[in-house]
């Protein structure tokens, strides 16, 4: 394995080594270069990498639009696949976020993003935070 740091923290001024997320963009630049060089990934499908950077972006996006901003955010390589950890200042959990994945009818509020979450991730959880906010858990596989 390349001797990269792959650590990952929300804001404009990470330590030494460290990337920062501050948006989507940075968030799949950061999971990219985690998968391209991370050989526990186990040489992942092209197109299950489109679904992991589909999710990263989704995630980061609702932590900034609906969160009240990007708290913290880290990508893990496991067995199989990534695990992303995303931080928000929201004690709101989105009603979509226990949904079964269903792609939702024209006439109802709400928009593709939770139910992509649900169906390109092995795994959602989400944990409240001490003192406020929340961090939604995501298992996406790349087999």
């Amino acid at each position: 394995m390349n001797p990269v740091n792959h650590r990952a923290q929300a804001g404009p001024s990470p330590g030494a080594g460290v990337v920062a997320v501050t948006s989507a963009a940075t968030a799949r630049d950061h999971v990219r270069a985690l998968v391209r060089e991370d050989g526990r990934t186990g040489g992942p499908n092209p197109d299950a990498v489109v679904d992991l950077l589909l999710v990263v972006s989704e995630l980061v996006t609702n932590a900034i639009r609906h969160g009240g901003g990007l708290a913290g955010f880290d990508a893990t390589p496991a067995d199989g696949g990534i695990r992303i950890a995303v931080r928000d200042n929201s004690d709101v959990v989105p009603a979509e976020a226990q949904g079964t994945g269903e792609i939702p009818h024209t006439n109802r509020t709400g928009g593709y993003g939770w139910p992509l979450i649900i169906r390109l991730s092995a795994a959602v959880t989400v944990e409240p935070c001490p003192g406020g906010g929340k961090t939604i858990h995501v298992f996406v596989p790349l087999t």
